[in-house]
């Protein structure tokens, strides 16, 4: 014993280097997170609120001006647990592009738009409430801002972890603040909560998963390490039980992520139950951060082991797309109706995981990209119509919108377009890119499948469409709000990007193909 504790006091261990300018974005945004609760503990409350918009959006964009001037670098940081290459840079841009534009629909009034409920109550009982003051405790709901800038800090690591036990940890810092974030819609208390216990619920288990199959590869290989992992791979051609368990245990806790079938039960509720601004958020940027883990791990770290994992894949693609569209068509509400979209986006952005090829990052990540303008511009519209009791999300609520409220009805038109994969709109280029990787990477029997579950959901997307433009409206329907700046800002950025990116796509798709090569 004496002699074990002499060879190890003469022992020497270095300190690993580690280069804070590439890691910078993530511990701005982790570092302004903590500021944030400290704003909340020491600032007036009165005060509150405008310290907060100023450090949230400050922190956001200083965080995208740093990923932009780390362009070009290809290393592995912080002792090789996170890896600086293009597809963590492309992503960690989109993902600071999404937040801020989520940012600007939470700012109009806190979370969610209570003082609709409140003014109901002062129509019943006048005198016995005031709205104005409800609508100000909305406003100074500014407990969110810490939780948002943890959740986007954690997708930060999430995209760009080169390990598993890093990948676990942005997974957690993403997952726990919209645990709770996804239970503060007061005006909807009950449904606001039974979304955030089901959210918390199915993602402990997700995280149960993951953590289980980073054990199995961990006993397998040795190391956690992702390409420590590949070289295990490569270095014994035969199936092992620990490799096999292993992929399989962290592929399930990935699909839980981005809501693919079977594992997608918790997304319709968790949509329509949170607050609208949050919604947009989760659909979007954990998506967006979701699939770029997905990527990263699937290509780098199991690459030698796609022939293992592409027939799974190819069944829950499929099962994924036809879910999602079809399920969609019985949909009676807009969030509903959104969520089973989103399902069904998954599966198409299987399809670039699949085909194992550099077309395929460069397609998911355009595809990710363009999707998520255009989800938070449409749930800002969903936003914006209202009846006494708050969001007017019901499709019967939404007949002759276009009459009441052309503009409106023209925003929400082009993002459902997005969506269904329409020319000149963003999510077309999107789907033709994610489909040429699939044909590319030998999957062409899988992008048939997928156009014509891409054919199937025009058809609900196109009902919306009706209802709004070709449908009387109701005597006593639901009002179209004035949008705050914050709010018209968001919808207005998400058309101009969902455009842009559909009449001049190539210099995105350049930069996309560009940033396409991981490095391990």
């Amino acid at each position: 014993m004496i002699q074990l504790l002499g060879a190890a006091a003469n022992q020497t261990f270095e300190m690993p280097s580690i280069d804070y300018h590439q890691i910078a974005p993530i511990l701005v945004v982790l570092g302004m997170a903590v500021v944030s609760v400290l704003v909340e503990a020491f600032v007036p409350r009165e005060a509150r609120r405008n310290v907060q918009l100023v450090l949230t959006f400050a922190t956001l964009i200083v965080a995208f001006i740093l990923v932009v001037s780390l362009a070009g670098q290809r290393a592995l940081a912080a002792a090789g647990a996170v890896a600086v290459d293009g597809p963590s840079l492309f992503l960690q841009g989109s993902l600071l592009i999404l937040a801020i534009m989520a940012a600007l629909l939470v700012a109009e009034k806190g979370v969610d738009s209570a003082g609709d409920a409140f003014a109901a109550r002062a129509n019943a009982l006048p005198g016995s409430v005031d709205e104005r003051e409800f609508t100000k405790r909305g406003w100074l709901t500014t407990e969110i801002w810490p939780l948002f800038l943890f959740s986007v800090g954690g997708m930060l690591l999430f995209v760009t972890g080169s390990d598993l036990l890093i990948l676990f940890v942005g997974l957690e810092i993403m997952s726990l603040p919209l645990y709770l974030l996804a239970g503060m819609a007061r005006r909807r208390r009950l449904l606001s909560q039974e979304a955030a216990m089901k959210y918390f619920l199915l993602g402990a288990f997700s995280s149960g998963f993951f953590l289980y199959g980073a054990a199995m590869l961990y006993g397998f290989a040795g190391t956690v390490d992702l390409g420590g992992i590949a070289d295990a791979v490569n270095a014994n051609a035969g199936q092992n039980g620990l490799l096999i368990a292993g992929m399989a245990l962290i592929s399930v806790g990935l699909f839980f992520k981005v809501a693919a079938v079977p594992f997608h039960q918790w997304a319709p509720d968790v949509y329509q139950g949170s607050p609208t601004s949050i919604t947009s958020f989760m659909a979007a940027c954990v998506k967006l951060a979701a699939f770029g883990a997905m990527l990263r791990i699937m290509y780098v770290a199991l690459g030698g082991l796609r022939w293992d994992w592409r027939p799974m894949f190819w069944v829950i693609a499929i099962l994924t797309m036809f879910v999602g569209v079809i399920i969609a068509l019985t949909q009676t509400d807009v969030k509903r109706m959104l969520a089973y979209s989103s399902i069904a986006h998954a599966g198409f952005l299987l399809i670039a995981v699949i085909a194992t090829n550099e077309q395929g990052i460069g397609g998911a990540m355009f595809y990710l990209l363009a999707y998520g303008v255009a989800t938070i511009g449409a749930f800002g519209v969903v936003s914006l119509v209202r009846d006494s009791t708050g969001e007017a999300t019901h499709l019967s609520s939404w007949a002759g919108l276009g009459k009441r409220s052309p503009w409106v009805a023209g925003a929400f038109t082009i993002f459902l377009l997005s969506f269904a994969g329409i020319p000149l709109t963003a999510g077309f280029i999107g789907k033709f890119a994610v489909f040429e990787a699939g044909v590319a990477g030998g999957a062409g029997w899988l992008v048939v499948v997928a156009v014509i579950a891409s054919a199937i959901a025009v058809f609900f997307y196109g009902r919306v469409i009706v209802i709004m433009f070709f449908t009387e409206p109701q005597a006593d329907g639901p009002t179209v709000v004035i949008p705050s700046s914050f709010t018209a800002i968001a919808i207005a950025a998400g058309l101009a990007l969902t455009i842009v990116l559909g009449i001049i796509p190539q210099p995105f798709l350049d930069l996309a193909e560009k940033a396409s090569i991981f490095v391990r």
